[in-house]
């Protein structure tokens, strides 16, 4: 059985501005090296200020992740030489000698299994490299923007508990949804959220695969590298330490470099930044501040909505789903039906046209009208389905599209009764075969609603059927 462990950087969007200077976060989109000062681009004799919100930040997610708390925000040195960080080292943390994780020793549950966290840091991350002229292995040079140095990081480190790629994803999922709910970091911005792999399996070394971009690639990158590493072994090759890099397009990994150790990076205290002591006072001010989490939310949902387990834990999965879904119970109050479409039809649809539930124009008074005239029998659930990716992509009122295209339920007996017999003489085999057995009857519906575009009324149409059907 592999062994995986994650490394997870968080950025700490939220936040108005960056880690150690009063720059602001909201640089994507921006001109290159614009949203810079002398503390970001590390120029010698700028001295970094914390940012005290995102030691809230950092206290909030420890605590949601049941981690032990250190009583001092330490922060350490990171020194390596690269073109990201001008001033070749980063502001970090050092779990060890005269330094401290700001947490540690936390877990994760998903499903009934425990994923313990080694520690969480809190980090500035350092510029952003970009490839011209193909990918980091093909690009003939890199350029830097460094725009998005001095971001306020978190990094999550897991032990190696996770055993399959599936869970991987059911962590990262479930991690997500975490940071939306204590609005800690917007997840759907690019780079947001950037994973480091450690994945090793019996025989070889561990193998870092890193920065990977998206819950999806890491999952696809844990299968490639279980079984290169596996077929290496089988072939009697050694897996050796290194770093590699998750190549997306081509679902592949290669070799970067050899893998450091701690000793690399010559960590020490930053003088710049002396201890900031951190009270359990402090500690139970945050924790009466945070908002509702996840799995407090879904077990609310389910007392208060009468809505299955299953169906709470897809809706809390994505934050704004969840407040989707509770904006329009307001307004609607068959729950069950409004989860059952949420999360069949309008997240089906959104997932199949690989939109983000942010990107829906959707309102919850759309939402609520458009159930409320399938309920009255003005639209048939086929009909619901047809004009909800304009509901969503537009932001249309559903009365307005049903009454310019006349879409609304046929419920006129004398035309319905009509469509019937034109099926019933279509198809003779069929109509005896539902005088015989009732589950044909279906399959004449569908046929009636073929013809009518979906608009007869369901529940007339069965009926006009089961009369007809006595007759022949």
């Amino acid at each position: 059985m592999p062994k995986i462990g994650l490394e997870v950087h968080i950025h700490l969007n939220s936040l108005k501005t960056k880690l150690f200077c009063s720059c602001p976060t909201d640089y994507v989109g921006k001109e290159p090296n614009t949203v810079v000062c002398p503390v970001c681009l590390g120029l010698p004799g700028a001295i970094p200020v914390l940012n005290e919100e995102a030691l809230k930040k950092a206290v909030m997610v420890a605590i949601a992740l049941n981690c032990e708390i250190a009583p001092y925000l330490i922060f350490s040195r990171k020194h390596y030489f690269y073109p990201d960080m001008a001033k070749n080292y980063q502001i970090s943390q050092y779990d060890g000698p005269g330094s401290m994780a700001i947490a540690k020793a936390g877990y994760l549950n998903i499903g009934n299994k425990k994923i313990r966290i080694r520690r969480i840091n809190i980090e500035e991350d350092p510029a952003k490299s970009i490839y011209p002229s193909g990918s980091m292995l093909t690009s003939k040079y890199t350029l830097l923007d460094y725009n998005r140095s001095g971001i306020g990081l978190l990094e999550i480190v897991t032990e190696p508990d996770i055993e399959h790629p599936k869970e991987a994803r059911e962590f990262l999922n479930k991690l997500r949804s975490i940071l939306e709910h204590l609005d800690v970091c917007n997840c759907e911005i690019e780079g947001s959220m950037r994973v480091d792999v450690n994945v090793s399996v019996e025989g070889g070394e561990r193998v870092e695969v890193k920065n990977i971009g998206s819950i999806r690639d890491v999952e696809d990158a844990i299968k490639y590298e279980v079984a290169r590493q596996k077929a290496a072994i089988a072939q009697g090759l050694k897996v050796t330490r290194e770093t590699r890099h998750w190549d997306a397009e081509r679902k592949v990994t290669v070799p970067i470099r050899l893998k450091e150790s701690e000793e690399d990076y010559r960590y020490f205290p930053d003088p710049d930044l002396p201890p900031y002591q951190i009270t359990e006072d402090y500690i139970r001010k945050v924790k009466e501040s945070m908002p509702e989490l996840p799995d407090a939310r879904m077990k609310r949902m389910v007392e208060m909505y009468g809505i299955t387990e299953y169906d709470a834990e897809v809706l809390v999965s994505d934050k704004a789903l969840a407040d989707l879904f509770e904006r329009t119970a307001k307004l609607y109050n068959n729950y069950k039906k409004l989860a059952n479409v949420i999360i069949n039809d309008y997240l089906r649809w959104i997932n199949d046209k690989n939109l983000r539930v942010s990107d829906s124009k959707a309102t919850p008074e759309a939402l609520a009208e458009l159930m409320n005239m399938m309920d009255k029998g003005i639209i048939s659930i086929k009909i619901l389905k047809e004009i909800l990716p304009q509901i969503i992509l537009e932001g249309k009122n559903p009365r307005e599209i049903i009454e310019k295209e006349k879409l609304n339920v046929i419920s006129d007996k004398d035309y319905l009764e009509k469509i019937i017999d034109e099926v019933l003489e279509e198809d003779k085999d069929a109509a005896l075969a539902a005088k015989k057995d009732p589950k044909v009857i279906n399959y004449l519906v569908g046929k009636v609603m073929k013809k009518t575009r979906g608009k007869a009324d369901p529940y007339l149409t069965n009926q006009l059927l089961k009369e007809k059907l006595q007759n022949i």
